[in-house]
């Protein structure tokens, strides 16, 4: 008899969705494709010399404690370094102890959605959000409200109307999330004052602010705008980042900074998930800051990605037709661009394809769908030549569309 594994899966395990993006990484290993999809750091961005410095600095001092099981917390050296640097870098009040390593700051993401949601619990996120999250908030059976994005990175009077509609029918929201610095997909920052009024409006409604910063380090130009985490008095932020932009995603390193309360309910999650984090990527990354590398070594990467942002932006200025819009980030990995309504990007995706390029459809990055005439891209991967001839390419098919949903509106069908 022939296993019926779905009658088996959990109701959790049934919600899991794939990656949109995981997926289309498939696609992008056919020969000749530029992916624009990905939001992968570019492999020259990954200081292999002086990771190569830091192995070697760990067999000299002692490899054993190394390849030992860990703390939970992580290894307590960098917890201290880490500690130092938010001080310093971030304005952020905190040391060692309220410091925890995960294994990438989507172990974080799932540890709030495990730790704070229950079924039918209600959570709020800007939108477009980061795809990341939305998939580890989604298996969770939690109701997500979401919050349209303004120039201003949020728009605060939306959310207060949400907000005052739920405060009526009894729903208190556990907490917003939110990417406020050169956010994933947008690219676009929140400012000073919307970040003051956020901690103001959760305050006042009693709820948390999961702020991830992935990108905060990667400006290229503008002000310093310090994050939420660093206004917060009252334990009400749960800040997240990563190394995966700063060093390599392949050593799976993040951390959260947080209250002691929920970094204790953290700490026994990770207990029951992987006991504790790679080891020796610890070490490593130990041995990157407290060496004096990681701040010049980020300069690199903002001189490397602010050119490829700059060759995408003069690209999309000088093929995309007019009727096409996007940011322009001060930082970061993306660009959002918006079409006309008649475009759906989801169904354009495929002729992209066949012109050998491929983006993200914006409707992924909404957990209630919709929004299907935008696209992100991103511009950190793709060599400089091949960002130019995939935003032709892209234009190529943008035009067709135009031209298909103009005669489409000029010749109704017959009998119409």
């Amino acid at each position: 008899m022939v296993v019926n594994i779905d009658r088996l899966f959990s109701k959790r395990a049934t919600r899991l969705r794939a990656s949109e993006i995981r997926e289309l990484l498939k696609i992008t290993q056919i020969p000749g494709m530029i992916s624009f999809a990905g939001g992968l750091p570019n492999p020259l961005a990954f200081p292999v010399d002086i990771i190569n410095e830091c192995i070697e600095k760990i067999f000299q001092k002692d490899i054993k404690p190394a390849l030992q099981y860990g703390t939970t917390e992580g290894f307590t050296p960098l917890r201290g370094v880490l500690a130092e640097r938010m001080k310093k870098n971030n304005h952020i009040n905190c040391e060692l102890h309220d410091i925890l390593i995960t294994s990438g700051a989507q172990q974080a993401l799932s540890f709030v959605a495990l730790c704070f949601l229950d079924p039918g619990d209600t959570y709020l996120t800007t939108t477009p959000a980061y795809l990341g999250a939305i998939q580890a908030f989604h298996a969770f059976e939690a109701n997500c409200e979401t919050i349209p994005m303004n120039d201003e990175g949020i728009d605060t009077d939306s959310l207060r109307r949400n907000l005052e509609r739920l405060h009526r029918t009894g729903t208190n929201p556990k907490f917003i999330y939110t990417v406020p610095t050169f956010q994933n997909p947008s690219g676009e920052t929140m400012s000073l004052n919307h970040r003051k009024e956020l901690l103001g409006i959760a305050s006042e409604y009693d709820f948390l602010i999961v702020e991830d910063d992935p990108y905060g380090e990667l400006r290229f130009e503008g002000e310093f705008i310090p994050p939420i985490k660093s206004l917060d008095t009252k334990g009400r932020v749960i800040y997240i980042s990563t190394f995966s932009k700063i060093l390599a995603p392949g050593f799976r390193l993040g951390w959260v900074i947080a209250s002691k309360e929920i970094l204790h309910k953290f700490i026994q999650t990770k207990q029951a998930t992987d006991l504790c984090t790679n080891g020796f990527s610890q070490h490593i990354a130990y041995e990157y800051i407290n060496g004096g590398y990681l701040d010049s070594h980020i300069e690199r990467i903002k001189e490397l990605y602010k050119r490829k942002r700059d060759v995408m932006l003069e690209a999309l200025e000088e093929y995309f037709p007019s009727e096409v819009k996007w940011t322009m980030p001060k930082g970061g990995m993306f660009i959002w661009v918006t079409l006309p309504k008649s475009i759906d990007t989801r169904l354009m995706f495929q002729k992209a394809i066949a012109k050998k390029v491929a983006y993200v459809a914006g409707e992924a990055f909404y957990p209630k769908g919709g929004n299907y005439n935008s696209m992100r891209l991103n511009f950190s991967y793709s060599e400089d030549e091949l960002i130019t001839e995939g935003i032709k390419r892209l234009a190529e098919v943008i035009r067709d569309e135009l031209a298909s949903a103009y005669q489409q509106d000029t010749f109704p069908p017959e009998g119409i």
